[in-house]
């Protein structure tokens, strides 16, 4: 299959090197490009791509307002350009919200060094948008409602989560997710309670920088603390630490003030499956140190990567959870958890917060 894709960014430059870096992959074609949202429009009309790449920043029609007609005239696979950035980061979170399936960093010059290793994950992530289950794209119409709610409360939630105490974890809720993770995450999180009784660890397959704003918006919407994992942090029952983009996450044990504890450590090692962070390598650490303890949770996303690590936890007598075809938008890596007979349960997202909170109880 030859995957049909459309460029739309407001810079010729990116057009240029994106056009170059898809051409170069035999499975897939680009078939057009626009210079704003909508020309980009126009075009998708014509010429019914398989896959969108759109910028976030761009004239006449910016990108969230050519996604949402996109989803609504179009529905098609969109996959964001964005810089780093807070503002970029910010609107890219709300384009995934809206329905786009991933995202790319733009890229930034035809003589950077990470030009290979960047094309190679842009032309995968083009790949797997492709093979999206558009049924489970969420367009969230009401966002602008939740917002005006979730601010009213913000002050009162961060006074629940400071005032309840943080104690080390009797269990381990260990989740990977990658494409249509973000939506999935949010979701899945905002369904645990602020007493929760157990730690939780999150590897979501992002750009670097993405990840940040990934935790502070799951933070505002969430009755548990939310945060990007930074080296050192401990381990704690109802806080939620997000591995940070580019980084593996690792739970190690450190001697601090006279007692073992479970912190957090992060290491640029080599990619696992084009991946860092990797689930596979959360897995294989949190399995190590807490054994039947251990909750391991596959979300949506392409490849196979928290399959090896899963069947570590199995080995040590913990749980393992795959999200049901019904409500992945891409069922590669819970598909390869069922494959490999390793669930203990194939659950759709809106069953699991229950089962999850059964077990740990």
């Amino acid at each position: 299959m030859t995957v049909r894709a459309l460029i739309i960014d407001d810079s010729a430059l990116i057009r240029k090197l994106l056009s170059d870096i898809l051409s170069e992959d035999p499975h897939i074609k680009v078939i057009g490009t626009a210079v704003n949202g909508k020309e980009g429009l126009e075009k998708i009309e014509g010429l019914r791509p398989d896959v969108v790449l759109l910028d976030n920043f761009m004239p006449i029609v910016d990108g969230l307002k050519a996604l949402s007609r996109i989803m609504k005239n179009y529905p098609t696979p969109v996959v964001m350009i964005s810089v780093l950035g807070k503002r970029a980061e910010e609107i890219t979170l709300k384009a995934l919200e809206y329905g786009a399936v991933d995202v790319i960093q733009k890229p930034e010059g035809i003589l950077s060094q990470k030009m290979p290793e960047m094309a190679e994950e842009i032309c995968r992530k083009i790949r797997e948008a492709a093979k999206t289950n558009l049924e489970n794209l969420e367009f969230m119409k009401y966002h602008k409602m939740e917002n005006l709610e979730i601010n009213e409360k913000s002050g009162e939630k961060e006074k629940r989560k400071s005032q309840q105490k943080k104690a080390s974890a009797r269990h381990v809720l260990a989740i990977g997710a990658s494409t249509g993770g973000p939506r999935a995450l949010e979701k899945l999180i905002n369904s645990l309670p602020v007493d929760f009784p157990a730690a939780v660890l999150v590897v979501q397959h992002m750009p670097a920088g993405f990840t940040a704003s990934l935790s502070k918006r799951l933070n505002s919407t969430s009755a548990l603390r939310v945060k990007e994992a930074k080296e050192g942090d401990l381990v704690k029952e109802g806080i939620v630490l997000v591995a940070p983009g580019n980084y593996h996450m690792e739970i190690v044990q450190k001697r601090i003030k006279g007692f073992e504890k479970e912190v957090v450590h992060l290491s640029c090692g080599p990619k696992e499956l084009g991946s860092r962070p990797s689930v596979n390598v959360l897995f294989r650490s949190v399995a190590s140190i807490y054994g039947h303890r251990v909750i391991s949770l596959i979300l949506t996303g392409m490849n196979c990567d928290g399959a090896d690590g899963s069947e570590d936890v199995k080995k040590k007598g913990g749980k393992v959870i795959a999200e049901a075809r019904s409500s992945c938008v891409i069922y590669g890596m819970p598909g390869e958890i069922v494959k490999r007979k390793l669930a203990d349960f194939v659950l759709p997202l809106d069953k699991m917060a229950e089962e999850i909170i059964k077990i740990v109880s």
